[in-house]
């Protein structure tokens, strides 16, 4: 379970970065796992207890959808670079800054991009955008942020939240038959477990390696977590 945070520090680190006109575009990457949306959830409340009209979206509404990975062959690929629509998250960006702009959202029941979640944003005081493909600044969507925060973690710890996440949802999937996780009902736990791990080593700790972990050294925040989410460390200006 993630523990209450005091984001005073990471309030502070952002402070200087916040452009002249709003919106302030803030980016939170990091592992699949690592705690992004909660995190995310946790800046939101405390810049809107300041007073801020704050908005928070993901860059998993970005992704290609499952039909759509199929025909190019990627679906093994989800969550790599080259899943991701690019030019339509940057394209949000820009409109952000501008005026009312959509974003499309993602499931994780279904395991898809929904239609019927995506949102209508007017431009906020301060928009937290967070997600995976936000992992090279100086090219691409990223280098329309303002701010730019990277999670950190053990490996260790990144593979354990990871695989009682799948846990969770294939849990919740019990009476659910519309759920991506519904499939692996016939499982049991220990089964269950072990296809997490796998998924983990092959797809989800070789992204992060060889893509993810790239936005550590250029990241204007680095935020070191401990095993039960705790922040350990705050470390500015790429200093990682």
């Amino acid at each position: 379970m993630q523990q209450p945070t005091d984001l005073s520090g990471v309030l502070d680190a952002l402070a200087p970065l916040r452009p002249p006109s709003a919106p302030f575009i803030v980016g939170i990457t990091g592992a699949v796992a690592a705690g992004k949306s909660v995190f995310a959830g946790q800046l939101a409340e405390a810049l809107s207890a300041r007073g801020e009209r704050v908005e928070s979206v993901s860059t998993d509404g970005f992704l290609m959808t499952n039909a759509r990975l199929a025909e190019l062959g990627l679906t093994d690929r989800k969550g790599f670079p080259e899943s991701y629509d690019h030019t339509a998250l940057a394209r949000a960006l820009t409109e952000i800054r501008l005026g009312p702009s959509t974003f499309p959202a993602y499931s994780h029941i279904t395991y898809d991009v929904d239609e019927t979640l995506a949102r209508r944003i007017d431009p906020p005081d301060v928009l937290i955008l967070e997600g995976l493909a936000l992992r090279r600044p100086e090219t691409g969507p990223a280098k329309l942020l303002d701010a730019l925060i990277y999670i950190d973690a053990e490996e260790a710890d990144l593979e354990a939240w990871y695989v009682a996440r799948f846990l969770g949802f294939w849990a919740a999937a019990e009476d659910d038959p519309q759920s991506f996780y519904f499939r692996f009902r016939h499982m049991d736990e220990a089964a269950v477990t072990g296809l997490a791990r796998m998924v983990w080593a092959q797809v989800n700790l070789k992204n992060l390696r060889e893509h993810i972990v790239d936005a550590r050294a250029v990241a204007d925040l680095v935020i070191r977590k401990g095993a039960d989410h705790a922040i350990l460390t705050l470390e500015t200006s790429g200093a990682a």
